[in-house]
C-alpha cells in the first residue's frame, strides 16, 4: 500500500515512513492511494473476532511493511483487558430504542484518544527499535490527545513527546494529568494562545523541512494517518455490536472539532461498512457544523474561539478536514493545495456554488453521509442532567454534545452510535453544575490536581518552539 499528499506531492511512501513523519514535504496529509474494499463475506468473517483480531484485519489490508506476525503481536499487545478494562474494549449500550453509546475511555487516561495512541506507541516504539532510530514528538492538544500520547510513550526507548496546549484553556483533570508527568522524556509547554495556535506552531515546524530531519520531529496528531487509521477499527466493532446481519446500516454520531475521530469514520464508510449517516456534533466552535449546512468553511480568528465546557471541541481549524475535501474534490491534489492556500490568506473557502463562490462540490456532501449540529452549555448541562435520570448514566461535556446532535437525526430501523469522548471526571465543573455533585473518580485519579506540576509557559512563537526543542532533544 502506497500512500500520497493531500495537496499533490508527486511522491509516494509506505506505512512506516509516514508512522514517522506526519505531514507530507508539502505541507499535506496522507491518505492511501485507495481505500481497501470490504464485502458482506468479509464483514461475517469479521464480526466473530476479539478487538484485537479485527484491529490486526484492518491494520493488515493499510500496512504491508510491517511482518503480519510483527504486526499481530503489536495488536495483540495493545488491546487487552489489562489496558482498557474489559474484554471487549469498546463495549456497546443501549440507552432507549435505538440510540448506543460506544464506550471509547476505558484507556489509561479515560479518553477515546487512548483507543489509537496506545497503538502508536506500539508501533513508534517497533519501528524505531528496527531502524536503531530516535524520534522527537511534537504535539497540540486541545485536551485529551496531550495525556493520551504521554502515557503512551512514556518510558519508551528513543522517544521524546514535545506537547504544546493552550494555556488555562483545559479543564483542572486534563491539565494535572499532562503537567504532572515527570518523566525525563515528556516536555509540556502550554502556549499563550488557543489550540489553533499550537497547531499552527506544530504544521509550522513540520514544514521546515531541514529542521524537521535534523531534529527527527513527528507527530501524534489525527493529522498523523497511524493515529486515524487506529480509531477506523472501533467503527466496525461498534457496527458488529449494534447489528445482527451484515445488511443493515447503522448512523454514527461524533463529537468533533478537529474532524480526526469522525474522519476514521468517513473511512470506514469508504471501505464499505455499511453506515447510513455520520453526525458531526460541534459546540459553540461550530465550523464544521456551518461548513455542512452551508458548504462554507470560514475558519475563526483567536479572539472569535469559545472557551466552552466542551473544550477539547474548542477548535477552529480542523486539520482533518482536509483529507475529506481531499475525496470531496476527487482526489484532485492541485484543486486542494489551492484552497488550504486560500484558508491561509483569506481565512477559509466557499463550495456552496453560489455566485463568486471557489466550487460547487458542496451538492456532493450527501453522498458522502453526512450531517451536522450545534450545542451549547445549556443544551450540554440539561442532556448531562436527562442521561443520568433516565438511565442513570453522568456521561463528560463532550459526549452530551453528541447525543444531544444525534436525536436530531434519528431514523426508524437504523441504529445511532454515539461515540463516546471520555469520563465525566476530567470536566467535573461542569457535572457540579448540572447535578449538583462531582462526577466518581476512578481510583489513581482522586487527588491528581494536587499533584506537582511540571510545564513551560511560551508565546505562540515558532522560533522559540524550535529553539525549545533544539535544547532538549540531545541532538
Amino acid at each position: 500500500m502506497n500512500y500520497l499528499s493531500t495537496r499533490g506531492h508527486p511522491g509516494r511512501k509506505r506505512f512506516c515512513e509516514i508512522l514517522l513523519e506526519g505531514l507530507a514535504p508539502d505541507g499535506g496529509l496522507y491518505l492511501p492511494e485507495q481505500y481497501p474494499q470490504i464485502d458482506t463475506a468479509t464483514l461475517a468473517k469479521w464480526r466473530k473476532l476479539s478487538y484485537a483480531e479485527l484491529a490486526f484485519e484492518i491494520l493488515s489490508l493499510y500496512i504491508d511493511d510491517i511482518p503480519p506476525a510483527d504486526l499481530k503481536a503489536i495488536c495483540a499487545k495493545t488491546y487487552t483487558a489489562e489496558v482498557f478494562g474489559t474484554d471487549e474494549i469498546v463495549p456497546l449500550r443501549e440507552l432507549e430504542d435505538g440510540v448506543y453509546l460506544e464506550a471509547l475511555s476505558n484507556g489509561p487516561t479515560l479518553a477515546f484518544k487512548d483507543m489509537a495512541m496506545q497503538l502508536l506507541g506500539n508501533l513508534f516504539e517497533y519501528e524505531l527499535a528496527r531502524r536503531g532510530a530516535e524520534l522527537n514528538i511534537l504535539g497540540a492538544t486541545s485536551g485529551d490527545t496531550g495525556s493520551a500520547a504521554e502515557y503512551a510513550m512514556r518510558g519508551k526507548k528513543g522517544v521524546r513527546v514535545f506537547m504544546t496546549s493552550p494555556d488555562g484553556r483545559m479543564s483542572p483533570f486534563q491539565q494535572a494529568q499532562m503537567f504532572s508527568l515527570q518523566d525525563a522524556n515528556i516536555h509540556n509547554i502550554a502556549i499563550t494562545g488557543v489550540f489553533d495556535d499550537c497547531q499552527d506552531i506544530v504544521k509550522a515546524v513540520s514544514n521546515d523541512l531541514a529542521f524537521k530531519r535534523k531534529y527527527r520531529i513527528g507527530t501524534v496528531n489525527s493529522i498523523n494517518w497511524a493515529r486515524l487509521l487506529a480509531q477506523v477499527v472501533y467503527y466496525f466493532a461498534g457496527y458488529f455490536q449494534a447489528t445482527a446481519a451484515n445488511d443493515k446500516p447503522v448512523s454514527f454520531t461524533v463529537p468533533s472539532g478537529n474532524f480526526g475521530n469522525v474522519c476514521a469514520g468517513h473511512v470506514a464508510r469508504m471501505m464499505g461498512l455499511p453506515i447510513h449517516t455520520l453526525v458531526v456534533a460541534t459546540n459553540e466552535n461550530d465550523v464544521l457544523d456551518e461548513f455542512f449546512r452551508t458548504g462554507i468553511y470560514r475558519v475563526r480568528k483567536s479572539a472569535e474561539t469559545y472557551h466552552t465546557s466542551s473544550p477539547s471541541m474548542d477548535i477552529s481549524k480542523a486539520s482533518n478536514f482536509e483529507r475529506f475535501v481531499f475525496d470531496l474534490v476527487k482526489g484532485d491534489g492541485k484543486r486542494v493545495r489551492e484552497l488550504f492556500r486560500k484558508v491561509e490568506t483569506d481565512g477559509g473557502f466557499d463550495l456552496s456554488g453560489a455566485p463568486g463562490s471557489d466550487g460547487d462540490e458542496f451538492k456532493l456532501v450527501a453522498n458522502y453521509g453526512f450531517k451536522s449540529g450545534k450545542s451549547t452549555h445549556e443544551d450540554r448541562v440539561q442532556t448531562i442532567r436527562d442521561v443520568a435520570d433516565d438511565y442513570g448514566i453522568v456521561i463528560d461535556t463532550h459526549t452530551a454534545d453528541g447525543i444531544k446532535v444525534a436525536k436530531e437525526y434519528m431514523e426508524p430501523g437504523v441504529p445511532m452510535i454515539v461515540l463516546e469522548t471520555a469520563l465525566a471526571a476530567k470536566f467535573n465543573e461542569t457535572i457540579l453544575e448540572a447535578l449538583g455533585e462531582d462526577a466518581e473518580r476512578p481510583a489513581g485519579f482522586e487527588n491528581i490536581e494536587a499533584l506537582p506540576q511540571r510545564f513551560e509557559v511560551m508565546p505562540a512563537d515558532v522560533s522559540k518552539m524550535k529553539a525549545y526543542i533544539a535544547a532538549n532533544t540531545g541532538l
